[in-house]
């Protein structure tokens, strides 16, 4: 069931439920064809344009943390997101080292000018959210895991930082308790409104 496809009149809410805590890992398309072709291997990618016209703020709470994963070489363009949303940046909230799926060593990828391993999740407010920990590391250290998935560990840290929320993950992969979900790899929870024609590979 792939929601995230356009249907005529755009995307809409079905409830007028509002998140304190949005949690996202947009599938970019990378100018580059030989990242973005890697990443349309296992799964349709979106434009900056088409991810900027989803309209998250519907669905963000007056004080509201957004944590979006980029990569480095797509952060001017996760920075856009950012904004488009409705947020404003504050920090990086997590960066995850990542260890090859053995856990004995270090990953490395092929990047631009150094052989990339690190990975970066930011933070981005909306209101005047209020931090409920102030424990939480930055680092995230741990295996890689099928392509592109991140950290589980990474929801436990939110919610450790954040408190127990009303929260949703945006591009979700699976289900996790707690957590409502968007995505077309899932039954979403959610419908999300888009300013734009998307066109999914």
């Amino acid at each position: 069931m792939e929601l995230h496809r356009r249907r005529k009149g755009g995307y809409k809410i079905e409830n007028n439920q509002k998140y304190n805590i949005i949690y996202a890992d947009p599938p970019w398309r990378y100018q580059q064809k030989r990242l973005s072709g890697a990443a349309e291997h296992h799964y349709p990618t979106m434009s900056v344009k088409d991810i900027c016209g989803l309209k998250v703020e519907e669905i963000a709470a007056k004080d509201c943390v957004l944590f979006l994963w980029a990569t480095f070489p797509q952060l001017p363009e996760a920075l856009r997101v950012i904004k488009a949303w409705g947020f404003q940046y504050k920090t990086v909230a997590f960066v995850w080292l990542k260890q090859n799926k053995s856990g004995k060593g270090w990953f490395f990828g092929l990047g631009f000018w150094t052989r990339g391993n690190a990975e970066i999740c930011l933070l981005a407010i909306k209101g005047k959210p209020h931090r409920n920990s102030n424990r939480v590391h930055q680092f995230l250290i741990s295996p890689i895991r099928g392509h592109s998935q991140k950290p589980e560990e990474a929801r436990e840290k939110i919610v450790e930082l954040m408190g127990d929320l009303p929260r949703v993950e945006l591009f979700a992969r699976e289900k996790t308790e707690g957590w409502d979900a968007w995505g077309n790899e899932v039954e979403s929870d959610i419908e999300i409104s888009s300013d734009t024609e998307k066109e999914w590979r």
